[in-house]
């Protein structure tokens, strides 16, 4: 398989990335994290979920940031719904594209959404139903694809599972991701070898995390696969609340400093993407959890 000349990138800093920070991010910060993101290029933003504010107290605001993003014509602006509930206090504000997640690890299935894997996937099937009904794409993340913070490593039948209970609910794209960032190459390929059971490889991407600086590697791993859609977020913000010491997800600037050295189209702005991520970080009060953007920032400053 040759490598894909063009690459898609999910950006989901604004849900993914700063739904664990402590301190509140108001509306009108997230509302220009997103125009930044669009201004640099990016085509798909991850904005926003509609969970109850009692488990995640930063997406209260979902509505409001909703509304308040100035709508660009072909970007696709995505949410997450876990549930019915959220999905019909979601489609008030015409999102594009409503993400649903499940776990490939039942203990972490248990402790992140208080359900067995079977279960959470009947508490989707009418979600899924509901969107596609009214024509909104439906994407599926699949968590903990190659290892668990309960249960260690995943067997890639594991993930094969999953993917099979999510193609037969109607989903129609699914993310491999590695919420603790514990894979290596071969073994984030064999999960998604799993997922390629049961799903194109223009309906697949790769959800990578950091923590033990192995997201690159998995990316190049899985682009000689062929994938070719991939989740980042900008500054390397977020982490998962239920996995102690995951670090973020892998950097929005670094994969896309990647790809261009590699000669791949992003159709992003790496300068206007970095501009984006100290945009965030001077806001949190901290510098952007990407390599690539702290070196270029230096020699900006320079």
């Amino acid at each position: 398989m040759s490598i894909p000349t063009k690459v898609k990138l999910v950006d989901v800093g604004p849900r993914d990335g700063l739904q664990n920070e402590k301190s509140p991010v108001p509306a009108v910060v997230k509302i220009g994290l997103v125009h930044r993101l669009q201004d640099a290029g990016l085509k798909n933003i991850e904005v926003t979920s509609y969970v109850s504010p009692k488990w995640v107290p930063q997406m209260a605001d979902n509505h409001e940031v909703m509304q308040g993003i100035a709508r660009q014509a072909g970007i696709v602006y995505s949410v997450l719904t876990p549930n019915l509930k959220g999905y019909e206090a979601a489609v008030v504000d015409r999102p594009d594209e409503i993400v649903v997640f499940g776990s490939a690890s039942e203990a972490f299935s248990q402790k992140n959404i208080n359900c067995s894997i079977a279960e959470s996937i009947e508490r989707f099937a009418p979600v899924v139903e509901a969107a596609r009904a009214a024509g909104i794409h439906v994407r599926g993340a699949m968590s903990c694809t190659v290892g668990c913070p309960y249960e260690g490593e995943i067997a890639p039948e594991r993930v094969a599972y999953l993917a099979g209970l999510m193609k037969g609910i109607g989903v129609q794209h699914v993310g491999v991701a590695d919420t603790i960032g514990v894979g290596t190459p071969r073994k984030v390929q064999r999960a998604m070898e799993a997922t390629l059971q049961h799903y194109g490889i223009d309906d697949v991407s790769g959800h990578f995390h950091d923590t033990y600086g192995q997201a690159l590697a998995n990316t190049v791993a899985t682009l000689e696969m062929g994938v070719w859609q991939y989740d980042t977020s900008v500054a390397g913000l977020g982490g998962c609340p239920y996995a102690k010491g995951a670090t973020g997800n892998v950097a929005t600037e670094d994969v896309v400093y990647m790809l261009h050295g590699m000669g791949i189209d992003t159709g992003i702005d790496l300068d206007k993407l970095i501009d984006a991520g100290a945009y965030i970080s001077d806001f949190l009060v901290r510098k952007p959890n990407s390599r690539a953007a702290n070196a270029l920032l230096t020699k900006r400053a320079g």
